[in-house]
């Protein structure tokens, strides 16, 4: 079994790439392990009550909801992204680990694939 990280970095629905994301964690996690990491401006796709669907935009968002019945339980939040956004104190819509960038660092060292998106 192969670590997979996915990072997370774009901001949600304003393109494909979280939604590639998502079906990529899903399809590989049935034979890896998979975290995910969400930094930068990837930290807005762990907020609440959005609304896609005032810019025609599907809802997969609350997909992220379902991560952990694919086994995928690790969930990494960059906490100065969050502190660049103003969001260090706000709820975020599925269960997560804040940390800082070094260890986001070193979870990446070691894993055997890293997916950006």
């Amino acid at each position: 079994m192969k670590k997979v990280a996915i990072i997370i970095s774009s901001p949600p629905h304003g393109n494909a790439k979280g939604r590639e994301a998502l079906d990529v964690a899903l399809a590989v996690s049935a034979i890896n392990h998979v975290s995910f990491f969400f930094i930068n401006d990837g930290v807005l796709h762990l907020l609440p009550n959005q609304q896609p669907n005032q810019i025609l935009m599907r809802d997969y968002i609350a997909t992220l909801n379902m991560l952990e019945l694919y086994d995928i339980e690790d969930v990494y939040v960059c906490e100065s992204s969050l502190e660049a956004r103003n969001l260090a104190n706000a709820t975020l819509n599925i269960p997560n680990k804040v940390l800082d960038a070094l260890s986001i660092s070193q979870l990446l060292s070691i894993q055997d694939v890293i997916l950006r998106f």
